[in-house]
């Protein structure tokens, strides 16, 4: 018979056994949270990412998050029958005010998020945020509350600074939003519906989305939880930077929001510190230049901005840059997209000297011009002092009116050619094709459209054949529209 002993075990190896248990359930832990990728070009041989620490983030970067709400004195009247403005329509505003038929006004109130930048109460948010409030609060993390005051505003950016009269404050740093890669983890913080303080976490879906916001479009998609009052709240890397000043989401979608990359803000704060925004000018309506227009003009794919317009008495035309120019090059940049001229034209001084590549003819050559500062620019929501008529209506279902050089200055036109759109009727013709209110009309029918007689002349010309083929300008980019009766 055999007998079987029982060992006893030391309280000391009792002690290690527990340890090393402990560490391999650790090493199993850590093990999961890693995410498993195979890197291009590694033949297979994979490296792993670790699942930051938002907690550690959220706590250290919280206290530089402000709330902001505002109140605002509103006044406007009604749209013409069967016609309601989209929301977060730029326009909304000046419509209300200067095409409606019953006056009133009204106390509004909102709430945005915004974040600090400077120890003496410096704030960056958004534009829309702050826009023609009448009072704007800040409250902080440990709850005091300041007024706060606009410093300086660009409506083309979407970008506002404002400042509260504190010291010592917590603040952000500024990261390169450039470096940023689609997949990297960020992390939101916010205000949304007045929830303060809400942290949300995903990644960079995209870069430079253009979402028809405006001229400069250039955002970055991500699918870190952005909601109403999220508006002018950061959006940091996992390394506590910001890397954009959450902006805009698409209501029907989820995961869909955007955020205006942080080095647009940088490169335009010391100008916002200054009260006003300037940019370079070339004083040319451009458009994509398509795969069937690339064939047309000799160029073996698309690429460049094609020149479909040029403003009198603009640098371009003084260089003798014509229509049918396309823009290969800008100040030695290659312009490969339509999107990225005015960008590169604005952000270039005033009054510096550049040459313009472009191809004329199936033929490159190069122009010299001095750039000019954008007509407009600086002004912060001007107040026409006038109230348009009701304007023309048509069997298309727009209504126009003439640009008078108030209206021009007011949308920042760099002069009175064309007619405005007023109202676009539901389920019209020119609603269908895609004409909003606030476009700028310039030709009909490839002829140009200097004033409302000539608008009405050409309508009754494409009434006999049911055509119409509309060059529009809208936040600063040249489209074609095309209805066909």
């Amino acid at each position: 018979m055999k007998l079987a002993y029982r060992r006893r075990v030391s309280p000391l190896a009792m002690r290690v056994l527990l340890i090393l248990i402990v560490l391999s359930l650790t090493l199993a832990v850590n093990e999961a949270s890693r995410a498993e990728v195979v890197s291009p070009g590694s033949a297979g041989e994979p490296t792993y990412i670790t699942i930051p620490d938002f907690t550690v983030l959220a706590r250290n970067l919280t206290p530089s998050v402000v709330n902001i709400s505002t109140k605002m004195t509103m006044g406007g009247g009604g749209f013409p029958p069967g016609f309601s403005p989209p929301l977060g329509d730029p326009f909304g505003d000046f419509f209300n005010r200067y095409f409606g038929d019953t006056p009133r006004t009204f106390e509004s109130q909102s709430l945005g998020s915004g974040f600090i930048i400077s120890q003496d109460g410096y704030v960056l948010t958004n534009n829309h945020v702050v826009e023609n409030a009448t009072e704007i609060t800040v409250i902080l993390h440990n709850e005091k509350t300041y007024s706060a005051k606009v410093i300086g505003t660009d409506p083309k950016t979407d970008l506002a600074l404002i400042k509260i009269d504190a010291k010592g404050l917590p603040t952000v740093k500024l990261g390169d939003s450039d470096k940023l890669q689609v997949g990297e983890w960020v992390m939101a913080i916010g205000n949304p519906f007045g929830l303060a303080e809400t942290v949300t976490a995903g990644i960079v879906s995209a870069k430079g989305r253009v979402i028809g916001s405006g001229p400069y479009d250039d955002f970055i998609q991500t699918d870190a939880s952005i909601n109403p009052g999220n508006s002018g709240g950061p959006l940091f890397n996992i390394r506590g930077e910001v890397v954009g000043i959450n902006t805009a989401i698409i209501e029907q979608g989820q995961g869909l929001g955007f955020a205006i990359p942080i080095n647009i803000a940088r490169d335009l704060l010391s100008q916002l510190k200054k009260g006003e925004v300037v940019r370079g000018w070339l004083g040319v309506v451009i458009q994509e230049v398509t795969p069937e227009l690339a064939q047309s003009f000799g160029l073996k794919e698309p690429t460049g901005a094609l020149v479909s317009d040029i403003e009198v008495g603009s640098p371009a035309e003084k260089a003798g840059i014509r229509k049918g120019d396309i823009i290969l090059k800008f100040n030695g940049k290659e312009i490969t997209k339509v999107k990225e001229l005015p960008a590169i034209v604005a952000m270039t001084p005033v009054g510096e000297t550049v040459t313009v590549t472009i191809l004329r003819d199936g033929k490159t050559r190069d122009v010299t011009l001095k750039v000019g500062k954008m007509p407009g620019e600086g002004m912060i929501g001007g107040t026409p002092p006038i109230k348009p008529g009701p304007g023309v209506k048509s069997e298309l279902g727009l209504a126009v009116e003439a640009i008078t050089p108030t209206i021009a200055q007011y949308l920042g036109l760099p002069d009175t050619d064309g007619v405005i759109v007023t109202a676009v009727e539901s389920g019209s013709f020119a609603e269908r094709a895609g004409v909003m209110k606030g476009d700028v009309i310039r030709e009909l029918n490839r002829k140009k459209i200097r004033n409302l007689a000539e608008f009405n002349a050409e309508m009754t010309n494409s009434g006999k054949t049911g055509r119409y083929l509309f060059l529009i300008l809208r936040s600063g980019n040249t489209i074609f529209i095309a209805i066909n009766k």
